[in-house]
């Protein structure tokens, strides 16, 4: 069996949690699948900002007004500039691939959650204006990734992490009202949403089988040898427990014997 066939290398061993999570087919698989509806959702949006002319305010979250509730659905979907458009599209792709491979039973449920939290929570608590754009939705994706990895806390899980903070660690700032013109309530918003997606759903996707080195394993076996070793040991006296005691009389008797005579001549 070659390096190509997926063999683990000697020195290492799986656990046997879930091997099909291990193999690198279902890993490349997921990273295709995922990557695929990212590009899907970039093309989408930039079907929408390019065919669709300038944004209609109808179809914009606007905070506190009844006509404004419909923008929750249709806003992620608007941009104002090329710009807002290409912020946004780089950040759909990048996380939208990461949490769909490492995460995507817990990503498909929470999604909903995240699209449908930015837009309420921005109107909850929006100063007005209106509101428009994914970068609600990227932020929930982003702190979906960051809270799955602070509960899970396995390799991949962390590599995630540290790959949404390498490009996206503005994230964690973002959130607090910084600049004009710049909606943190949206950002506000899907990042609570994505905190709450990740508590929900953290135990949706099976953790991944974590390698395990030779030594490790040898550790153990000594050590269940040990153990082994130790059962087959007889006890020590002063473990064996006392099942009976003679009581104590002040009468005792004494049995005595006396010597046999010495044989004759």
């Amino acid at each position: 069996m070659g390096p190509s066939d997926g063999a683990i290398p000697p020195a290492l061993h799986e656990d046997a949690h879930d091997p099909e999570l291990a193999t690198a087919p279902a890993v490349l698989a997921r990273f295709k699948r995922a990557l695929n509806i990212s590009m899907a959702a970039v093309i989408a949006l930039a079907l929408v900002f390019f065919l669709g002319g300038e944004a209609p305010v109808a179809l914009t979250v606007q905070p506190q007004k009844l006509a404004g509730l419909v923008g929750i659905a249709t806003a992620p979907l608007l941009h104002g500039s090329v710009e807002h458009l290409a912020a946004n599209a780089l950040s759909v792709l990048i996380l939208g691939t990461l949490a769909g491979t490492v995460f995507p039973r817990a990503t498909l449920r929470a999604l909903p959650l995240i699209w449908f939290g930015a837009g309420f929570g921005t109107w909850l608590i929006g100063s007005g204006g209106y509101h428009l754009g994914a970068s609600g939705v990227t932020h929930g994706l982003g702190y979906l990734v960051f809270t799955l990895a602070l509960l899970r806390r396995d390799r991949a899980s962390i590599a995630a992490a540290l790959i949404a903070f390498f490009f996206f660690g503005g994230m964690i700032l973002s959130v607090l009202p910084m600049e004009m013109g710049i909606s943190w309530e949206s950002h506000l918003s899907g990042a609570i949403a994505g905190v709450l997606s990740g508590l929900l759903w953290r135990r949706a996707d099976p953790i991944p089988p974590r390698r395990r080195y030779s030594w490790e394993v040898e550790a153990e076996a000594a050590h269940a040898e040990a153990v082994e070793a130790e059962s087959l040991e007889p006890a020590r006296p002063h473990d064996v427990p006392v099942i009976w005691r003679r009581a104590p009389s002040d009468e005792a008797v004494i049995l005595r014997f006396r010597p046999r005579p010495p044989p004759e001549q």
